[in-house]
């Protein structure tokens, strides 16, 4: 492709909408052209981009076993009263009526879609097991759709849906489709870490979600640089210490703190390190009180404490609620002292190792120190891990200590089981004529995000730097004086030539301006690999190669530079 013969939009600098690096750099590089809030045109260029991902998503797709279909996008409200999600899955829908004024949705996913072909088309058990997939575009009507592709509402996504006769078979389909999500992030060049994770509103047993590792990333994520251990922050297991309770070594005290209402506060007034002390929490269920201990450093998870007994629908007490049991204000609340007849008292696994620990004393402007189980404070009526890992937790697997990373959710696979075949009566016969729902599984990759996610990961102060297996162009040539040298010209034309008949993506910037415009803009839209030809080079002749990735710069002997390319291209 030359340029003069290809669209190519660029931007000094980005609107000001714009936040995240990636949003800037594609809009910058005319990746993306913005129609709407949360809704975005795909350039030549980008498209380019969204079709390389695609293409490696397809393949690997493929040679998992799963067949391509094509489901409509607009999907009749029936389905989704019957899966019993209409209502459910919120205003995210976005919902429409036809001239006859039924119900019909944009989909934002297609469980229900390809239940409803798989009970008409699947009656034997000779029949599975089977996987199909579609690449397609879904709407989700985010409240705040933001930072480009990351979060629009609008989004090409490559959807899955497994069908199997039990739980093993489903296991060995998914075990498959984690690898083939393996094999697209690697093929694509990006650096990942699949995570157990929460199933969420799709529902189901088990889930992984595949991140791309990105500063700018969303979600916590947890793992052991020494083990193949990762989750997400919100299903990493904090495992309880290994050493036993100590002994009390102080005696319980009241400590005088005036204005101190938070830990860092007090342990900054009492110079102790904050992990000496403990905060309350205060939460409500089927209207009973319940109480959450954690160590002043610890912060609650909230996903974890919903999947308690008793508190699968909790909520955050109100300060009237506090100040009616306590009697005192947020701020100098504490677990002694209180009716325990009337309140259910949570304490984390840290906590309730702890011994002389610091707490509210639930009067006003004063806290405990010293505080010790089973003297001063009777056992809690749970123990459980209620709170996010942090650095240097040790891994669940006992194979190191965590560590904390931001990720870029790009895929998310699910073990549905039987869900949405027995809400949708998807049965099949098996080898004894009896009838049974089918095992069911997701599998979700975000192709439109992918791209978005990448530059996050590839970017330095010039502009992009894609994957090789992601950019537009894989080899850009850049001749200096392309319409003023016929040397120039005639050698950049063969070069450009050449690798094009050996099958090279190549761009041949053929336009004519200042060699300054024409270096930034192909290190803005992220062509891994750059020829520069110019008349002085060429005297000597050699040619200019640098690589983008790390911008290493060497001159070529003219004769040498496609091996040279071929060699770099094929690594």
């Amino acid at each position: 492709m030359r340029t003069s013969q290809f669209f190519l939009s660029t931007l000094k600098e980005a609107p000001n909408e714009a936040e995240l690096p990636s949003h800037k750099l594609m809009l910058r590089a005319g990746l993306i052209k913005k129609l709407g809030s949360g809704l975005y045109t795909w350039m030549p260029l980008g498209l380019r981009v969204l079709r390389k991902v695609e293409a490696v998503v397809r393949d690997e797709m493929n040679r998992a076993g799963a067949m391509e279909m094509l489901m409509p996008a607009i999907q009749p409200a029936e389905l989704w009263q019957e899966s019993g999600r209409w209502a459910q899955f919120g205003p995210q829908m976005l919902k429409m009526k036809d001239r006859h004024q039924r119900d019909f949705c944009f989909g934002p996913t297609h469980e229900e879609v390809i239940t409803d072909i798989a009970r008409s088309e699947i009656k034997s058990y000779k029949q599975l097991p089977l996987n199909f997939y579609q690449v397609q575009t879904k709407f989700r009507d985010e409240i705040r759709p933001r930072f480009g592709v990351m979060r629009a509402r609008e989004f090409v996504m490559k959807d899955a849906y497994s069908f199997d006769v039990d739980a093993a078979a489903l296991a060995k389909t998914y075990a498959g489709m984690y690898q083939a999500y393996s094999n697209v992030f690697t093929r694509l060049g990006l650096r990942f870490r699949a995570v157990a994770a929460d199933t969420g509103a799709i529902g189901g047993d088990g889930s992984h979600e595949f991140h791309v590792l990105a500063d700018s990333g969303e979600d916590a994520l947890a793992y052991c640089p020494t083990s193949d251990f990762a989750a997400n922050v919100e299903l990493a297991e904090a495992v309880a210490p290994a050493a036993p309770r100590a002994a009390p070594a102080e005696a319980m005290r009241d400590v005088e703190t005036p204005k101190q209402t938070t830990c860092e506060a007090v342990a900054q007034l009492l110079d102790i390190p904050l992990q000496r002390t403990v905060k309350l929490i205060a939460l409500v269920a089927n209207e009973q009180l319940h109480i959450m201990l954690l160590r002043g450093d610890h912060s609650l998870n909230e996903v974890k404490v919903g999947k308690l007994a008793g508190l699968a629908e909790f909520r955050f007490a109100t300060e009237e609620e506090i100040r009616a049991f306590f009697n005192c204000p947020p701020g100098f609340l504490g677990p002694v002292g209180i009716d325990r007849a009337k309140v259910r008292l949570i304490a984390d696994r840290t906590v309730a190792a702890m011994s002389d620990f610091v707490v509210g004393a639930n009067k006003p402007k004063f806290h405990l120190a010293g505080v010790n189980w089973g003297r001063d404070l009777a056992e809690a009526d749970v123990v459980a891990d209620i709170r996010n890992v942090v650095d240097g937790d040790g891994s669940p697997d006992g194979k190191g200590v965590l560590e904390i990373c931001r990720g870029i959710e790009v895929g998310h696979i699910f073990q549905l089981r039987t869900k949405y075949s027995e809400a949708l009566n998807c049965t099949y016969l098996d080898a004894e004529g009896v009838l049974k729902p089918m095992e069911m599984g997701c599998y979700g990759i975000g192709v439109s995000r992918i791209v978005g996610a990448a530059i996050e990961q590839n970017f330095d102060e010039k502009g992009i730097r894609f994957p090789a297996a992601m950019a537009p162009f894989t080899v850009a040539v850049v001749p200096v004086g392309y319409q003023r040298s016929e040397a120039v010209k005639a050698a950049a034309d063969a070069l450009y030539a050449e690798l094009a008949s050996r099958g090279v993506d190549v761009l041949l910037d053929d336009r004519n301006e200042r060699p300054g415009v024409l270096f930034a803009d192909m290190e803005l839209i992220g062509i891994p690999h750059r020829v520069t030809i110019g008349d002085k080079s060429l005297a000597d002749g050699k040619v200019e190669y640098v690589a983008r990735r790390d911008g290493t710069t060497e001159l070529v002997e003219q004769q040498a530079i496609v091996a040279l390319l071929l060699g770099k291209l094929a690594a």
